[in-house]
């Protein structure tokens, strides 16, 4: 069926004349595809979130507040039994499942590929990023007796060299049959006028929607359905460039369950009030993440009877949820923040343009916006030495030269406590 006409209309009222041009000059398989692009996106959603970034940020008056946490190193050998014996349970009867974020390319690591596939110079030999979380679930797979589902969320982007990757290095051991790979949803990106870019295919340029689509992409792959269906009660969401990420942490689980909460989250404490990350707060009632550039910088420096920051909760991107939170969230439209970013496009003529400075907007949502849904949040602090080695930039802070000495140190640790 020629969905021609209905494209135009379209374009047409979204004051996208260049794509209608564009179809114009295209014939064959080229033309259909964009055809298709066109009826599968929501124009009037792009169009509102464009609006949206000629709109002054409003401040409303918000409560926030501190957020209570327990400190893992703080617990009885007692309380940490009785936690730890809980999440057991849970993973032992095989109601757990694991989703890795791995739609990121390693570009700002100066690495070609998908980011699961940078080697980190670890023990001389060095170890993939996928290969360090495949042995942390292997070792909980053994420890437990089970074989825990592993759902694996690319991008359009980088799935096939993602899937090769694995398919290569024989999954690193995990069985293949408990792996599922899916990609995440995308957006169109639009220049300052409101007009979409075009790719070098001929396409309404995309770029992924921000880690905040995983709740709609694992609902609309159907890994959510299929999670149902095997009788998974609990899934962990983590992202594949942290190489101390505990992915199953029976503590973390048992502290939820003992809550009675529907999600869970770990922390390790700011290393100075003024450290770039997002922490734990409650604003008007409800768990949140506050961004750093968000929170006032007298509130930042603010300390409790202990000494310790009021505000100190980092967000280490290490969530857990039950799987009626991922089902109710994945429901619900989280809001969009936009990036001013560069991004290349094909003008009018059919010649690239390569920006050299920042000239459309990508619209992305952010995991943890999905906290405020809920009333309660369970939080584990841990410690950064155990929980925490992210591989983010080529050098300096968070880069691959501070992931692998933490990585070390920890193994190194405990072989001695064995």
């Amino acid at each position: 069926m020629d969905k021609t006409k209905d494209a135009i209309e379209i374009l047409k009222t979204y004051n996208q004349d260049h794509i209608i041009r564009l179809l114009d000059n295209l014939e064959g398989e080229k033309k259909q595809e964009l055809i298709d692009q066109i009826m599968r996106i929501d124009f009037n959603q792009i169009h509102e979130l464009y609006e949206n970034t000629k709109k002054e940020i409003e401040i409303k008056e918000n409560k926030i507040e501190a957020i209570k946490y327990v400190d893992k190193s703080k617990l009885t050998k007692e309380e940490k039994e009785n936690l730890d014996k809980l999440g057991e349970d849970v993973i032992k009867k095989g109601e757990y499942a694991v989703v890795t974020m791995a739609g990121g390319q390693g570009t700002r690591l100066g690495h070609t590929g998908p980011k699961g596939t940078f080697k980190l110079d670890v023990y001389g030999k060095g170890k993939y990023l996928f290969e360090i979380l495949t042995e942390n679930l292997k070792e909980a797979n053994k420890k437990y007796g089970v074989n825990i589902f592993w759902y694996i969320m690319t991008s359009k982007e980088n799935n096939e060299e993602t899937v090769n990757f694995l398919e290569k290095h024989k999954y690193f051991g995990y069985p293949k049959e408990k792996v599922k790979i899916f990609t995440q949803s995308e957006l169109p990106l639009v220049d300052t006028n409101g007009k979409l870019l075009i790719d070098k295919n001929y396409k309404i340029k995309e770029a992924s929607d921000g880690n905040g689509g995983t709740y709609s992409s694992l609902r609309a792959s159907g890994c959510l359905a299929e999670m149902k269906e095997n009788g998974i009660k609990w899934v962990f969401i983590g992202s594949v460039d942290n190489a101390l990420l505990k992915m199953v942490d029976v503590t973390l689980l048992g502290l939820a369950i003992d809550k009675n909460v529907q999600i869970a989250s770990k922390s390790v404490v700011k290393a100075n009030p003024h450290e770039k990350v997002g922490v734990f707060c409650k604003m008007n009632g409800h768990p949140k993440v506050i961004e750093y550039t968000e929170l006032p910088e007298k509130m930042a420096e603010e300390v409790d009877e202990n000494g310790e920051l009021k505000f100190g909760e980092s967000h280490i991107m290490c969530n857990l949820y039950t799987i009626d939170a991922i089902e109710r969230i994945s429901k619900e439209p989280l809001i969009y923040h936009s990036a001013f970013k560069k991004n290349s496009y094909i003008d009018e003529d059919g010649k690239e343009v390569i920006p050299t400075k920042p000239n459309s907007y990508k619209f992305e949502s952010f995991i943890f916006d999905a906290f405020e849904l809920f009333d309660d949040i369970a939080i584990l602090r841990g410690k950064r030495e155990d929980d925490f080695a992210p591989v983010k930039n080529k050098e300096g802070v968070d880069s691959p030269r501070t992931a692998k000495e933490l990585y070390e140190k920890y193994w190194n640790r405990n072989k001695k406590a064995d």
